[in-house]
């Protein structure tokens, strides 16, 4: 028999589950984050423990920093400000959550932001309204408060392209979760916006030889570089010659196959594996488990998908998560 594990507020907008799985923050409409314990993890219990005002207008999306550098996360509002907040414990006011920073916008909004490369230098990319794409490093890891701007570009191939009166609604962007010592910072990303270059997905490296980020892949082919990007995710790899990347659109989720090695100018190859369809609606979120090979989608439909290869290379739908009607 199903047991709920925790009621959330009506007004949340918005979760976020910690890397252990033992905290759940939550966005409300009204601004304010919930943080959600468990008192005993071998009942899967969670009350909430934490309240505290974010912004005046509703939190949009909550993104946990990684564990190594505290119990912290940024969160997304809707007026388009960008915030990170810690939890600290301070003498005169015991455990609380704090404002660690507050990132510049200017006037465009912060649609998407991750974390990535923790383990070398904590890294932050952050996806505007405009088009823009900030990369954002961390100075020092025992403060969260200090960083500072590493790049800012536009997610097109032609580099010396700006398009100035972009308009984007979504963006979505995944850094690659476990690459190896050879390998550079990477990332995934891709708009919905009503300039197509912008739209389909590039994959970004950082070039450590001239300290720059390049587009080293696109996954599209060419009759979709039009298409609107709602949704990414870079799957872990463990053991594969190359790495596994799903892309939504609204023509559905489609896999791509990215290789390692690099031709002469640079680039990687990208092939397109599979298109996976099922949601009757919009993909909102996609995520793959730790091993990197299984896929869960879910959308406006409000049903979560779950999807495999076979040992053949074909992809199919593995589970449909429905709720109680």
């Amino acid at each position: 028999m199903d047991k709920s594990i925790l009621t959330l507020d009506k007004g949340t907008r918005c979760t976020a589950w910690n890397y252990s799985g033992q905290r759940l923050a939550a966005g409300l409409l009204d601004g304010s984050l919930l943080i959600y314990d468990s008192t005993d993890p071998a009942s899967s219990t969670f009350i909430s423990t934490s309240r505290f005002k974010v912004q005046e207008s509703s939190i949009l999306k909550v993104v946990w920093v990684p564990p190594e550098y505290g119990d912290a996360v940024a969160c997304i509002s809707a007026d388009g400000t960008l915030s990170l907040w810690e939890e600290v414990n301070e003498d005169t006011e015991g455990h609380h959550w704090k404002l660690c920073k507050c990132f510049d916008r200017n006037t465009s909004q912060v649609l998407d932001i991750q974390f990535g490369d923790a383990q070398t230098c904590l890294k932050l990319v952050a996806a505007y309204s405009d088009g823009q794409i900030k990369v954002y490093e961390l100075l020092d890891t025992l403060e969260l408060e200090k960083w500072q701007l590493q790049a800012e570009f536009q997610n097109v191939i032609d580099l010396v392209s700006n398009f100035g009166n972009a308009s984007c609604l979504s963006a979505s962007v995944s850094w690659n979760p476990q690459r190896s010592e050879l390998q550079q910072s990477s990332f995934v990303l891709g708009f919905s916006s009503n300039v197509p270059a912008l739209n389909s997905p590039k994959v970004w490296e950082f070039d450590l030889d001239h300290q720059r980020w390049l587009p080293v892949a696109e996954l599209s082919l060419p009759e979709d570089k039009t298409d609107q990007v709602s949704a990414v995710a870079w799957a872990p790899n463990i053991g594969r010659p190359y790495e596994l990347i799903a892309v939504a659109t609204q023509k559905g989720i489609s896999i791509w196959r990215l290789g390692s090695n690099p031709d002469a100018d640079g680039r990687l190859s990208a092939q397109k594996l599979a298109t996976l369809s099922g949601h009757d609606s919009e993909v909102w979120e996609m995520d793959w488990d730790m091993s990197g090979t299984t896929l869960a989608t879910t959308g406006s439909d409000g049903v979560v998908r779950l999807w495999q290869s076979n040992l053949n290379g074909v992809w199919h739908e593995q589970a449909v998560l429905a709720p109680a009607s």
